[in-house]
Parts: C-alpha cells; sequence; structure tokens
C-alpha cells in the first residue's frame, strides 16, 4: 500500500522583516505563496492545506481555482509558527501517513525536490525513518516531511520555531535528500532578498 502524504502550506506569517504582505508578493506574475500550493497540488499530495492568518479571504480568493486546495484559518496567528503548524497538522490528522511542511515564501522549490522527499519516506519508512528534509547545496532546507507518527508532538510546539525542536529531537530517525541548487531553498523575508529574486527571474523563468 502506497503511504499517503498530506500537504501544509504555512502562509499565516506577519511579514514583519519585509513590511509589506510577503504571500501576495509577485514573482513572473504570480503571488509567491501560489507556488508552494501548486507544487503540492501538481505532485499529488493529499489533502493539500493552506493555513492563512489576517488575509485568509483575500487567500480564498486567490486559490478559488484550486478544489483541492483546503483553506484553514489560524486564529493564533500572531503568536508564530508553531501556532500554524498546529492548525495544519490538527487538520491532516487522520487523513494522512505523513505530512510535508512548505513555506509559503520559498517560491523556487520543484517538483524534483518533492518527489524525492516523498521517495526517501516511502522508500526508507519501514527502517524508521520518520522524517525527511532536503538540502540544497549542503545546507538543510524546506520543505520538511514529519511522519504521522510525530503529529501529538508537533501539536505540542510553540512559540515562532515552527517543527525546529522535533526535528532537533528526532535526528537519528532523520533522512536527508541533497540537491545541488542552492537557489531552489531561497526564501524571501526582506525588501533585499525580493528584489533579488526579481533580478533573478528572467533566468529563473525563461
Amino acid at each position: 500500500m502506497t503511504l499517503q502524504v498530506a500537504a501544509i502550506v504555512l502562509a499565516a506569517g506577519m511579514s514583519r522583516r519585509m513590511g509589506a504582505a510577503k504571500p501576495f508578493l509577485e514573482l513572473n506574475g504570480k503571488p509567491l505563496f501560489r507556488y508552494a500550493v501548486e507544487r503540492a497540488v501538481a505532485s499529488g499530495l493529499h489533502p493539500v492545506v493552506l493555513i492563512t492568518g489576517e488575509h485568509s479571504a483575500r487567500m480564498r480568493q486567490l486559490t478559488s481555482d484550486l478544489p483541492q486546495v483546503e483553506v484553514v484559518d489560524n486564529p493564533e496567528y500572531r503568536t508564530g509558527m508553531a501556532a500554524s503548524l498546529r492548525v495544519g497538522v490538527a487538520a491532516v490528522r487522520g487523513r494522512a501517513d505523513a505530512a510535508l511542511v512548505f513555506l509559503a515564501d520559498q517560491p523556487l522549490v520543484p517538483d524534483a525536490v518533492v518527489q524525492g522527499l516523498v521517495d526517501a519516506y516511502r522508500s526508507r519508512h519501514a527502517e524508521g525513518v520518520r522524517i525527511v528534509r532536503p538540502l540544497y547545496a549542503g545546507s538543510a532546507g524546506h520543505p520538511v516531511l514529519f511522519a504521522s507518527s510525530l503529529f501529538d508532538e508537533l501539536s505540542q510546539v510553540s512559540g515562532d520555531q515552527g517543527g525546529k525542536e522535533v526535528v532537533s529531537r528526532y535526528k537519528q530517525q532523520m533522512a536527508a535528500v541533497s540537491f545541488e541548487q542552492a537557489e531552489w531553498g531561497l526564501d524571501v523575508d526582506t525588501p533585499e532578498e525580493y528584489q533579488a529574486l526579481l533580478r533573478k527571474q528572467s533566468q529563473l523563468f525563461d
């Protein structure tokens, strides 16, 4: 039986360092957050859950063409990423064997990364692997896959660290999948990073 992998897209952040609503910044004519959502849908992940905060209505509107996407509000979005992760885990609990957690500000993650992480989990879960994460040119990044056996612990995380504590706790049961392309792991947190991304877009989307 093929193990079912869900997607949790975290898009409820406050964009404090950006100074503008980060999910709606455009790259090649598309809002940043749509890249992660579309990648999850195209990769056959199910369910695909988009966690939103203060911009919930706008995100619902901008994903109305994607019936596969479930938009779930995080009423505690101001408290940090962990609250969104808890909401996401609650939404997929009992519906999948694992969840791949995406960040909405990482638009360059390709199909190859998603498929590589899912394949690694499906082929190695019998060995006890419970977490799979990518390495981009040697640096750990996102999205990160968590087995459902860790959902209880992910439901207890707090603050703005997301699943970092759980990853640290289970390093011995984690597999890494390496990719040479450092830019695939790029996230966009500041105006400078966004401008750098815009300068690259002609070569990225030719």
